[in-house]
């Protein structure tokens, strides 16, 4: 099953389950319904209308209100590249956050900020917590993810690196795009290892296995509910492996005319053209109601 957004006619967001060949979309209730229950949701065949997806308007699936937490240097080989080579291994994740106004999907062009050379991909896992965790332990916290999609972090590395704070160069205007979730019980642990790529331009620029993680998607978020409570939609970016654009030398990034693609196993492949900031849009803020 994939699981997306979709929004018909100007209407509110809904989430329906994309046919095999992703030409047509199965509604399975409306963007508040869905996360109020969005495991018992994904247990059933889904019954509502069947549209075509040309029809309609992909978005993500996510709640305007959902926090969206992301993991910093989550492989070691990724540190290893970059400008925190010589600083130890914390024993906590970094952890930083995007709004959710910078969520796309597939398809979407990326804009390359005025002020940016470039920007820089990071092919990921996102995870989707399905139920309220509170001071849970990570067995706990693991067993309350829903599902997982491919992601691309988006950054821009001027903004990021102007402060100690990354907020600035993570929320680029389109620059997270989506792939559809997976349910966790057809993904299974991302501890077994699945395999994340990014091609630019059909060049292969990473290739890492979540086996790679340090910092483990269960023991992150029981770490984050010990602090403030996560709900269903919430999201956990995971980190990304070696071969981001910025640590090469010469430095490579994404600049008007690229197409950057992330593939992940189990997970499928979330391919996005890259524009000049001339053809940016303001964000649509979404809506489920």
């Amino acid at each position: 099953m994939r699981i997306v957004g979709i929004r018909r006619d100007g209407g509110p967001v809904e989430v329906a389950s994309l046919s095999d060949d992703g030409a047509k979309a199965t509604v399975v209730a409306g963007l508040d319904e869905f996360w109020a229950d969005a495991t018992g949701l994904l247990s059933r065949v889904p019954d509502g209308p069947t549209v075509a997806v040309a029809d309609a308007q992909l978005v993500p699936p996510v709640l305007p209100g959902a926090r969206v937490i992301c993991i910093g240097l989550n492989y070691l080989k990724h540190v290893a590249e970059g400008s925190f080579r010589d600083l130890d291994l914390p024993l906590y994740p970094s952890l930083f956050a995007r709004w959710t106004a910078s969520l796309t999907v597939g398809g979407t062009p990326i804009p390359v900020p005025a002020n940016e050379e470039g920007i820089d991909w990071e092919g990921e896992v996102m995870a989707y917590v399905g139920s309220t965790l509170v001071d849970a332990t990570p067995e706990q916290a693991l067993a309350g993810v829903v599902g997982y999609s491919t992601f691309n972090d988006v950054t821009s590395r001027r903004a990021q690196k102007l402060t100690s704070q990354w907020i600035l160069g993570k929320n680029g205007d389109s620059s997270g795009p989506l792939g559809p979730m997976v349910p966790s019980v057809e993904v299974g642990d991302l501890r077994d290892g699945l395999r994340v790529r990014t091609r630019v331009n059909g060049e292969l620029v990473q290739d890492g296995s979540t086996a790679e993680m340090v910092y483990l998607v269960g023991d992150t978020l029981s770490l984050i509910s010990h602090t403030f409570t996560l709900r269903p939609g919430d999201l956990l970016a995971t980190g990304t492996p070696a071969g981001v654009g910025y640590a090469r030398t010469p430095p490579w990034l994404l600049h008007p005319g690229d197409e950057v693609e992330v593939e992940v196993e189990r997970l499928g492949t979330l391919r996005n053209p890259v524009v000049a900031n001339d053809h940016r849009l303001i964000p649509t803020v979404r809506s489920g109601q």
